[in-house]
């Protein structure tokens, strides 16, 4: 998923509670699934910024030469500026782009031969 084309709010939205739990038909596994896929996207954008950062990162163990690098605070800005991971899982569960399975059910299901 690429977050940074993504259409979420970067404010936080109201959400009729029975839209999310349309698909799922339970409002509790909805916010489970939103949830660990806030996750996922959380640990993918700290990687790229510290990736990103990690191009900036010098090595001294001096701590007198401390300077302010204008790249590295533009970068920092933009990754602040993003929709934060909550908002663009719940955007992404509602939009149906969300992959989720339950293995509970699925061995609790018979299968037919």
């Amino acid at each position: 998923m690429d977050y940074k084309k993504s259409k979420a709010p970067v404010n936080t939205v109201t959400h009729n509670i029975m839209d999310l739990c349309d698909e799922t038909g339970n409002i509790y596994e909805s916010v489970v699934i939103i949830a660990k896929r806030a996750n996922q996207i959380s640990i993918q954008i700290k990687e790229d910024l510290s990736k990103k950062l990690a191009e900036f990162a010098s090595y001294n163990d001096s701590l007198e030469e401390v300077f302010e690098n204008r790249e590295q605070i533009e970068i920092s800005r933009y990754y602040e500026k993003l929709p934060k991971p909550t908002l663009l899982a719940t955007q992404e569960f509602i939009e149906g782009k969300v992959y989720y399975r339950d293995p509970v059910r699925e061995q609790a299901t018979p299968v037919e031969a």
